[in-house]
């Protein structure tokens, strides 16, 4: 059962990497103005959040502590997230303070994952 969810894990790093991989390479463009939600950043978006329910259930599974009001506040956030990149995705550029609330947000999320314990 380790290593499924280790791999699963690994599988969640990569959506998180895709997803502010993708907000990275567009902050040049933002501040010209002309950023825009690259597909990256949706795909990221949702294998975080399919890797991440995965994860949940393996860990239950597995009977290891769960913090749900944690995973409550992650999803909250990546389904905010979510839903901006999805409704947004196929403009030609999106505002810069829609973009940065994409990056910070994206920014929590982690930021949650890694010191919230």
């Amino acid at each position: 059962m380790d290593v499924l969810i280790h791999l699963f894990v690994a599988l969640h790093i990569i959506g998180i990497a895709s997803l502010l991989g993708g907000f990275l390479t567009q902050m040049r463009a933002m501040g010209q103005g002309t950023a825009r939600f690259v597909p990256a950043m949706l795909h990221g978006a949702l294998v975080m959040l399919v890797t991440g329910a995965v994860l949940v259930g393996l860990n239950q599974a597995d009977d290891q502590p769960v913090d749900n009001i944690k995973i409550g506040v992650k999803l909250a956030l990546l389904i905010v997230i979510l839903g901006l990149v999805y409704v947004k995705r196929d403009e030609g550029t999106v505002d810069k303070p829609l973009f940065g609330l994409v990056g910070a947000l994206t920014t929590a999320n982690v930021f949650i994952a890694v010191l919230w314990t």
